[in-house]
């Protein structure tokens, strides 16, 4: 087996995300003016849930960070190196990790392109719950908390308990 074909699936995962993200982005570019979060320049997709919005945002998520933009892409830049670095201790070459590390992979390079290319990231989906608007979000973003989650979640289903030690099994040689 290739050292690449390895890492097959987490490499495709981390493609799609990529691919999904910079695709609607420049959907959402050609179509909304930049700062479009208000009636009726948004996109309505469910009346007062969710809708297309163009925003721009120089931080990270909720806007932590703002104006932070080159920091922030080589915040990226170490992680996706020390993935790279650590990737045998991290057991990248299982399919079961390849999930979530692809996803966030694929996401850290989207928002990695943003802040190069136009020093900020373009958000464009918004969910707004009553009187309570979620912050504007992006496909990147979806991509690296969904392999957060999925990590974590397979973590604890393969964590096996270990049995106590009996009396019984400390005797024998």
């Amino acid at each position: 087996m290739s050292k690449v074909s390895k890492y097959r699936l987490l490499l495709l995962l981390a493609a799609a995300v990529l691919f999904l993200d910079q695709a609607t982005k420049l959907w959402v570019v050609e179509t909304l003016p930049e700062g479009s979060f208000f009636p009726p320049q948004n996109i309505e997709v469910i009346p007062g849930f969710f809708h297309i919005v163009h925003v721009t945002n120089t931080g990270a998520a909720w806007s932590m960070f703002s104006g932070h933009t080159w920091p922030l892409t080589a915040v990226g830049f170490v992680v996706l190196a020390c993935l790279f670095y650590f990737r045998k201790a991290l057991e990248l070459d299982q399919k079961k990790i390849q999930l979530g590390y692809g996803l966030m992979i694929g996401g850290i390079i989207g928002n990695m392109i943003d802040r190069i290319r136009i020093q900020k990231v373009i958000d464009f989906l918004d969910f707004q719950f009553g009187d309570y608007h979620f912050p504007s979000f992006n496909i990147a973003d979806s991509g690296i908390t969904v392999g957060v989650t999925l990590y974590i979640i397979l973590s604890f289903r393969s964590a096996k308990p270990q049995k106590p030690e009996t009396k019984d099994d400390s005797t024998k040689g």
